[in-house]
């Protein structure tokens, strides 16, 4: 193997480029982004940077040696991969490799109909944490479509700036998907404990506008909620439209077996994009993407599944000045056991159970307790897929 190209500069797509170097590959590694920054870490677009508390170059990923080592080509699109040839066609030109290695990600889901209109936002790329910045001005009221993680942190954020801020979810508990009803009704508690209103059950039918800029949010109960400011945060869809038609078992993601190999030779998938396993799971966290590059670039180097993934399942969330911290796979229907605090303190453990096993660990402002409980409750591996 004298090629790799690695299309997606992302995290998974920068940790793949060192994985390469430290496994011992010295041919040629060819860093694709169509953004055109190099890799970048996107947990503090949310927070940190999306404040004005951290600066663009803190948010790097690689270092001079590791840009010295790589072709990077950025604002480059991946346009079509050629079945037949194993050729990759880009918006600057084509590209020939022995090995593939696809860490696209995605792009977040916008409100429908709402792409032209001032005032609401994204947030997934360093560009759109940086226009969302521009608007978050003194006395801008702040409505949050979505209360997952990024919902989450956004409103803390822009509760941090002073701003008046609307949580609005469709669900009837916060991130009860993720962390079930019990523990998501603790994430509920921490935006009515900063003065941050959380509206649960709340599906949105349009925005009200004015010469092309959002002035309210309109609920499918007739309600309209006035707004400077809309942040959707409803999730992402994996970036695989441009593989169509490259002989790739593509979907909800790319389609790859345990080992993260993919239906096509020497072609491997890492992090949002990877559908992994029989149930084609897909994990969209900052964990799950750095676990996968380095066993992704080990079964393309070895032209075999040498390794399988076994995800971690770790998730942390910084909110109002606290963390959020989860390991394991937890399901809604989980049996949910507190460890050290109770559902009303604002440091506390707590753990889920499955047919007889602990599956999960939940921890909130408490990141010793929840390092110490995991390693004693989470000794066995946890199941793939």
């Amino acid at each position: 193997m004298k090629t790799v190209a690695i299309v997606g500069a992302s995290l998974a797509g920068a940790r793949a480029a060192q994985e390469l170097r430290a496994l011992g590959f010295d041919g040629r590694v060819v860093l694709i982004g169509e953004e055109p920054h190099l890799p970048y870490d996107r947990p503090p677009l949310s927070k940190a940077f999306l404040a004005g508390s951290a600066s663009r170059e803190s948010l790097d990923l690689l270092d001079a040696d590791d840009l010295a080592s790589l072709d990077i080509r950025l604002g480059t699109r991946a346009e079509r991969l050629d079945p037949s040839t194993g050729r990759l066609v880009l918006s600057g030109g084509e590209l020939e490799a022995d090995g593939l290695v696809l860490a696209t990600g995605g792009r977040a889901r916008a409100l429908p109909g709402t792409e032209s209109v001032a005032g609401v936002h994204v947030l997934r790329t360093l560009d759109d944490s940086l226009a969302l910045c521009e608007e978050l001005v003194p006395g801008a009221r702040v409505v949050i479509v979505g209360g997952g993680f990024i919902g989450a942190e956004v409103a803390s954020t822009c509760h941090g700036l002073g701003l008046e801020v609307t949580v609005l979810e469709a669900l009837p508990t916060p991130m009860a998907r993720v962390l079930g009803p019990e523990l998501g009704a603790i994430c509920a508690r921490l935006h009515d404990r900063n003065g941050v209103t959380l509206r649960c059950g709340a599906s949105v039918a349009g925005l009200s506008t004015l010469a092309g800029r959002v002035t309210g949010v309109q609920l499918e109960t007739g309600e309209k909620l006035p707004a400077d400011v809309v942040v959707a945060g409803i999730g992402m869809a994996p970036a695989v439209e441009w593989l169509d038609g490259s002989g790739l078992a593509v979907g909800n993601g790319v389609r790859t077996n345990a080992g993260l190999v993919a239906s096509l030779p020497n072609v491997v998938a890492a992090g949002d994009v990877a559908a992994y396993g029989p149930a084609g799971t897909r994990n969209e966290h900052w964990t799950n993407a750095t676990e996968q590059a380095s066993v992704a670039v080990a079964n393309l180097l070895a032209g075999q599944v040498v390794r399988e993934y076994e995800p971690s399942g770790y998730v942390w969330s910084d909110q109002y000045a606290g963390t959020l911290q989860l390991a394991g796979h937890p399901l809604p229907e989980d049996e949910v056991r507190f460890a050290d605090g109770g559902p009303d303190d604002e440091s506390l453990l707590a753990t889920y159970h499955r047919d007889g096993r602990t599956v999960a660990v939940f921890g909130l402002n408490n990141p010793r307790g929840f390092g110490r409980l995991r390693r004693q409750a989470l000794r066995r591996p946890m199941p793939v897929g």
